[in-house]
């Protein structure tokens, strides 16, 4: 039997403490009505605290911008009626014993996947979705203003609601990440720019406005993406001096702790600086930034998660390469995503060794709050 007790140690940073190193991995749920997490979103959250899961990010929430969400269900991190939904959200984790932080959301230019014809406005850098592909139109300044606004008033009602962190959403191809590409960010201005460094201004202002509506001690993740939506095989940072230029202006504007998607945990980052075997996108992340770092990227599964957008059953997948890398340092925490989605007592069951009693990845669980 696979020890995992590593995935169990206590995780103990500057500005967060966790029971263990398993996080449950955000995951975009279209479920909450009119943008009003209810009892049924909090009780979806609290099977999970109940169930050994160290720290739970929220499915991405958005921001008070007009443009911020693209399908009509995503829930809101604004307005009275919705931040006391996730009042009830925290409290549920809380009485659970959990730790819990929301994902600040702005979708940018990702089109709704329901094809909902009234999606009314639409920022984007430079009035493109993707390389020749119109959407919207450039945001103005006063726009790019408001946005910076929006993610701290965001920011501090997390930290009034009582949340344990929170975490901006970066990657993916929305619309942070879209300032970060050069393939969406054509920018003459101060937001724009032919290298990483200078195309990470947007987010480092959003940091820092963060950064100030929370005060020194309150912890700020951030997840970043190579790949794209747009584009599987996008890359920001070819080389690790790139990815220096990139994360660096971002750690000292605030962020605590960097979330580093990919498909696959396990794929080398640059395979041909330290081999088929090296560290991945979370490794190089620590290594350059002195940061902690979370992994996340078809842990537990057979098959990355593209898979569950063509309607595919993952079964379930050994833990040996993780506890491997986790047990080398190369990052902090490991955040979980469709084995959590079906099965709520994932993170339990490998506490306790029963993971002869692991649920598949089954796509209909996308379809509800299981």
């Amino acid at each position: 039997m696979t020890d995992a007790s590593i995935l169990f140690q206590p995780f103990t940073s500057a500005k967060l403490s966790l029971p263990n190193r398993i996080v449950m991995a955000p995951m975009t749920r279209n479920m909450a009505p009119g943008g009003i997490p209810g009892p049924a979103n909090a009780e979806y959250y609290r099977r999970r605290a109940e169930n050994a899961v160290g720290l739970i990010l929220s499915e991405g929430t958005v921001i008070d911008r007009p443009a911020s969400r693209n399908q009509a269900a995503i829930p809101h991190f604004y307005g009275d009626e919705a931040l006391a939904g996730w009042q009830g959200v925290i409290d549920a984790v809380h009485d659970a014993g959990g730790k819990m932080g929301p994902q600040l959301w702005h979708v940018g230019g990702a089109p709704s996947p329901s094809k909902d014809p009234d999606e009314g406005p639409i920022d984007t850098p430079s009035g493109i979705f993707a390389p020749d592909v119109p959407r919207g139109e450039p945001m103005s300044d006063a726009d790019i203003a408001d946005t910076i606004d929006a993610f701290a008033r965001a920011a501090a009602d997390s930290q009034r609601l009582g949340f344990d962190t929170f975490e901006i959403h970066g990657a993916h191809g929305y619309l942070i990440d879209e300032f970060f590409w050069g393939g969406t960010n054509l920018r003459a201005d101060r937001y724009g720019g032919a290298t990483i460094a200078e195309r990470s201004r947007f987010a480092v202002e959003v940091v820092t406005a963060m950064r100030a509506a929370v005060g020194p001690d309150y912890p700020i993740l951030l997840r970043l993406s190579q790949w794209k939506q747009q584009d599987y095989s996008a890359r920001l940072a070819e080389t690790p001096a790139e990815m220096e230029q990139w994360l660096r202006p971002l750690a000292d504007a605030g962020v605590d702790i960097f979330h580093c998607s990919q498909r696959r945990f396990w794929d080398p980052e640059f395979p041909e600086i330290d081999g088929d075997k090296g560290l991945n996108f979370a490794g190089w992340a620590k290594k350059i930034t002195g940061l902690p770092t979370i992994s996340v990227g078809s842990v537990g599964l057979s098959s990355d998660f593209f898979s569950a957008f063509s309607g595919e059953t993952a079964g379930t997948a050994g833990l040996d390469p993780l506890i491997e890398r986790m047990e080398r340092g190369e990052f902090d925490l490991i955040a979980v995503g469709r084995a959590l989605l079906s099965d709520p007592a994932w993170a339990a069951k490998v506490r306790d060794g029963r993971t002869g009693e692991l649920e598949d990845f089954n796509p209909a669980a996308m379809a509800e709050l299981v």
